[in-house]
């Protein structure tokens, strides 16, 4: 297989493809920071190349999560706002996309590599998809647990273009007895002793037609923090399994053993995927599909209001049976009005709704609630796991009106 450091080039090319020079933050916009709801919630706003000013979490590497006013900007999340989520700090600063090959190697007939060029002949496809960080929400847990704490914006809508996973493990020929395929990208460990990120997807996941190799993003190439020039995309999944730079793939006859799938990113095996606060599990699985969440976008906490009507808007998403209906309740969960949805973009994406409510002067607790068409629906009471992981509490919004 190809090495990730052997298509690392200063070939002039680099991060010019991206829109960038260097990826330097451009500026740390100086005082201006951002307060989230919750303990230790500060954060500066911080531009990066082809990036608006995100909320930074970390510098090495980037870890720039979005402004929850952006989800009200549109059911699509503009490149330029798009959260940027790394794990290992060694990541590619320079790509040659002229040189750029995908290696897919393994338990196969045919070792393949690719170039974009082979890549883009091939018969493409396009979805309009979530990608949501596992531990979006992480900084509500209560207790609180280890991880980075972020509020609601480590998630984004896109739509993705690219070739099917299948289309390029049928050209290497897939052999009897496959079991798993893993991915790999460029960026890496500074540590020999840190696991290189890896993640792995059943045979029959990765050959089910909807998993992509994308190389564009709402039309355009990949932003260079979101994965440029390739990344893999796992429609309903969470983000962990959407690898950046993808340069690798290996066809597996036995199941992965990675750090990144067999250690990390588990939650506990039973129907709640949930413990009480402070237990650790029995049992654990790699975390799969996202859960069932809606939010009010046009109005945040403690939000002032004219008395009378308002029109309240949001978004509502779920792991890909899609959203069947959204409630709102303007009292606090005691009574709920169903909310109009809006255009339905694909299964795995963003859904709008819209209602108009009334809201006479004084103090509500504004709450929505999604259902997806395979009846599952939001718990009314958070639940916890040690990991922060898949938080879809029916959200409460507490607003003035006046």
């Amino acid at each position: 297989m190809t090495h990730r450091r052997d298509i690392l080039r200063g070939a002039g090319v680099a991060l010019l493809a991206a829109g960038g020079a260097s990826l330097r933050p451009w500026r740390a916009l100086a005082g201006e920071s951002v307060t989230l709801p919750f303990g230790n919630g500060e954060r500066p706003l911080v531009a990066y190349p082809g990036k608006r000013p995100l909320l930074q979490m970390t510098a090495r590497p980037p870890q720039l999560e979005t402004p929850f006013s952006v989800f009200d900007e549109g059911v699509i999340t503009r490149n330029d706002a798009f959260f940027v989520r790394y794990h290992l700090a060694d990541i590619p600063t320079s790509i040659d996309p002229g040189t750029f090959r995908l290696a897919v190697a393994g338990h196969v007939e045919k070792p393949v590599s690719l170039s974009l060029a082979d890549l883009k002949a091939m018969p493409g496809t396009e979805i309009v998809a979530v990608n949501q960080c596992s531990g979006n929400s992480r900084g509500f847990f209560e207790p609180r647990v280890a991880g980075g704490q972020l509020a609601n914006g480590a998630m984004g809508n896109a739509r993705w273009t690219g070739v099917p996973l299948r289309t390029v493990l049928d050209r290497a020929g897939v052999k009897a007895g496959a079991v798993e395929v893993s991915f790999e990208g460029l960026d890496g460990p500074v540590i020999p002793e840190t696991p290189d990120f890896t993640k792995a997807l059943q045979i029959d996941h990765a050959r089910d037609g909807e998993v992509m190799l994308a190389f564009a993003m709402n039309g355009e190439d990949l932003p260079w923090l979101n994965g440029y020039p390739l990344r893999l995309v796992v429609p309903g999944y969470y983000g962990t399994y959407w690898v950046k730079h993808l340069n690798s793939i290996a066809v597996l006859d036995k199941p992965f053993e990675g750090f990144w799938m067999k250690s990390a990113y588990r939650i506990p095996d039973n129907p709640c995927a949930c413990t009480e606060p402070g237990q650790a599990p029995q049992a654990t699985v790699p975390i799969n599909r996202l859960t069932v969440r809606s939010f009010l976008t046009n109005l945040l906490d403690g939000a002032r209001v004219k008395a009378g009507p308002v029109p309240l808007r949001g978004i509502a998403f779920d792991g890909g049976s899609g959203i069947r209906s959204v409630a709102v309740s303007l009292d606090d969960g005691r009574t709920w009005t169903e909310a109009q949805l809006g255009p339905d973009l694909g299964r795995y994406s963003f859904r709008p709704w819209t209602l108009q409510a009334d809201l006479p002067a004084g103090q509500h607790a504004i709450r929505v609630r999604a259902m997806g068409n395979d009846g599952a629906s939001q718990p009314m009471e958070p639940r916890w796991n040690p990991a922060g992981y898949l938080r879809n509490v029916v959200e409460t919004t507490r607003v003035q009106a006046v």
